[in-house]
């Protein structure tokens, strides 16, 4: 439950389904830790949505009429400070979810998650997390544009700290948390986050933490 003067996380939704929409809603601000500041049909109301409310997070679909999901963010991530963008997707958009990946979205969850999952994942994403779903990583896999990890003489040299930022960053945890965990300011976490992706050959933290998934390097 939210306490007394916590900030909540603002939260555009985007998906061309308004039942979908309005179920996501209500268990997503069911315990007020996040706030519902807009809802988006397609792409072209996404990008206006974010443009007039300036939200932390934005859940998008990436299958919707019109302008679709890839579009928009394409242009979103085209903008100074846009939201966390997470793509909201099922099992059978595995082309669309490897172009989302290729763009640099934040994160990639399943629509059928479970309501506290997608709580956290919208707090994560909003701390500065990359979020993937368990049941996706798998999936994205095949599609990471490196070489394979263990492939990849990157990976050997990684000391011993970026492997254990890299542990947590690939748990999805943002970079204050991995702060607290290891002891280390934020400002530190930062640069080691850089060299860790620079190291592997990434653009992102996603990516990132799906070659650690793959490799199970730490």
């Amino acid at each position: 439950m939210r306490l007394p003067g916590e900030v909540r996380v603002r939260l555009v939704l985007a998906d061309d389904e308004a039942l979908l929409r309005r179920g996501l809603k209500v268990l997503l601000e069911a315990d007020g830790r996040v706030q519902v500041v807009a809802e988006a049909a397609d792409g072209a109301e996404l990008l206006d949505a974010v443009r007039r409310h300036r939200p932390d997070v934005a859940l998008v679909d990436v299958q919707m009429p019109g302008v679709d999901g890839l579009a928009a963010l394409r242009e979103l991530l085209t903008w100074p400070d846009p939201p966390a963008l997470a793509v909201l997707t099922t099992f059978d958009l595995d082309d669309y979810v490897a172009a989302a990946l290729d763009l640099g979205a934040h994160g990639f969850l399943l629509k059928d998650a479970e309501p506290d999952a997608l709580v956290r994942a919208v707090l994560d994403l909003a701390a500065g997390g990359a979020v993937l779903d368990p049941r996706i990583t798998a999936r994205l896999l095949p599609r990471l544009r490196v070489a394979k990890p263990r492939e990849n003489p990157h990976l050997d040299v990684l000391s011993a700290r970026e492997r254990q930022v890299l542990a947590l960053l690939a748990n999805g945890q943002p970079n204050s948390a991995i702060a607290a965990e290891l002891k280390l300011s934020e400002a530190t976490v930062k640069s080691y986050v850089s060299t860790v992706l620079t190291k592997l050959g990434v653009e992102n933290r996603v990516q990132a933490a799906l070659v650690a998934h793959q490799v199970n390097a730490w």
